[in-house]
């Protein structure tokens, strides 16, 4: 595969421990049913590891040649419905959050249409992703996409505002649309993209003429951001929908077995679905109010994380040594021990990325603090990414000392009402590098 494709069943992407596919649901999750033979597909087909991603899709690692086509079989057979097209995405609890304005799906299925009945067909990147907010508590503000469609109200009309590439805050601001335009807008940058050749993306285009030619701009920057979306993993209520319960993977993983009794459990209670949220969540609607609590209990024990506050939602681990052939680093472990011994550095203020090599898989845009395998110990790279070079190594014999004065940096000097991604910056990187060093 060349760089910055996407792994499909199609396509399949070769990692360190085999063959990796991402299957992304045409709707806003899967049938517990389809849950059910997925994972059970992992198990028979790949190594029994499966991963939500960060954009809320779903990977099977650990497949091989022969054992693709099989895994496409059955999901053929089960009529388990996968898209490897454009990424189109919208919140994962679209269509039952109470607080959003309008539901995004429906617009969702219309471009999705409208693009596979393009002719010519359109030969677009294979990472370019559209994003369609209809509003909500889990919006997608944080989450980049090539073009980004949000709804908002102007007395009882919905307007789409439209931007191109970034998240709601670095995006671009284009044109404010009503409905009927929307799916038109949508077309016309795509067919821009395929004109300019197949590795191009939003980021590509020029902002200006696409004003120009959308037409109203009326407004544009008046429209006010929202605040941050909450972590998926609590308990979300969704009025007369019921409560939604957010489970995320510990380090964005899970294995078969786990999956399968929380399955099994969650049938018993009458779910019929789960959907798949950004940042590595699965959403379960569907229970009653009175199962919620032993329905968390019973999901920690699986390995699940069920409360904001659980400060595994700050690490971003890949598969690491022992489940990658690729990876010099356990990064399983080295998540445990920031966890046991400087809870200081996990306060939601910043990601931990913790990488078995350069590749970066699990993070590949920046993180305050980076840590990856090397041949000769551990790179530590201070704002920046695994394939940055590290700012400084760790001995292998050092590493738990170097993480425990991570946490001691943060505790010693965070000054009141200092959050330790503040505190970090303040400090500066080498005040970092010396303070892990030294261990």
């Amino acid at each position: 595969m060349r760089r910055g494709a996407c792994p499909t069943l199609a396509t399949p992407m070769q990692t360190g421990d085999g063959l990796l596919v991402r299957l992304r649901p045409v709707r806003s999750g899967f049938a517990l049913s389809e849950i059910v033979t997925l994972a059970s597909a992992a198990r028979r087909f790949g190594n029994g590891i499966l991963e939500v991603t960060a954009r809320g899709n779903l990977q099977i690692r650990g497949l091989v040649p022969e054992t693709v086509p099989a895994l496409a079989a059955v999901i053929a057979d089960a009529d388990i419905d996968i898209t490897d097209g454009v990424a189109i995405e919208t919140p994962p609890l679209a269509g039952m959050d109470p607080a959003e304005i309008i539901n995004p799906l429906p617009l969702a299925l219309q471009i999705r249409a409208a693009i596979a009945g393009h002719r010519p067909a359109l030969l677009l990147a294979p990472k370019l992703s559209i994003i369609i907010d209809g509003g909500g508590g889990l919006h997608l503000d944080q989450t980049s996409a090539d073009i980004r469609l949000r709804a908002f109200r102007v007395g009882s009309d919905v307007l789409w505002l439209l931007g191109i590439a970034g998240t709601e805050k670095t995006a671009e601001r284009i044109a404010v649309l009503p409905a009927a335009d929307v799916v038109p807008a949508v077309l016309l940058i795509l067919a821009e993209l395929a004109r300019r050749g197949r590795d191009a993306r939003g980021r590509d285009l020029d902002g200006g003429m696409l004003a120009r030619v959308l037409g109203s701009t009326e407004g544009l920057q008046v429209i006010s951001s929202r605040e941050p979306a909450p972590l998926p993993a609590g308990i979300h209520d969704c009025g007369g929908n019921g409560p939604v319960l957010g489970l995320a993977l510990a380090f964005g993983q899970t294995d078969v077995e786990s999956l399968l009794a929380l399955a099994d459990r969650l049938e018993r209670l009458g779910v019929h679905e789960i959907r798949l949220a950004p940042g590595h969540a699965l959403l379960v609607p569907g229970l009653k109010h009175g199962d919620v609590p032993e329905t968390q209990a019973f999901a920690r024990t699986l390995g699940f994380l069920i409360s904001p506050d659980d400060p595994g939602n700050h690490i971003a681990a890949c598969a690491g040594m022992g489940a990658c052939a690729s990876a010099l680093l356990d990064t399983k472990a080295v998540a445990r021990l920031f966890i046991d011994t400087a809870p200081e550095v996990l306060d939601g203020s910043l990601a931990v990325h913790l990488s078995g090599c350069a590749k970066g898989c699990a993070r590949p845009s920046a993180a305050t603090l980076t840590m990856l395998g090397a041949p000769l110990g551990y790179g530590l790279v201070v704002n920046g990414p695994a394939s940055a070079a590290p700012n400084a190594y760790i001995e292998q014999k050092t590493i738990k000392t170097a993480v425990v004065r991570l946490g001691a940096l943060v505790r010693d000097n965070k000054h009141a009402g200092e959050s330790a991604r503040s505190c970090l910056t303040r400090l500066g990187t080498d005040v970092v590098i010396a303070a892990v060093q030294q261990g």
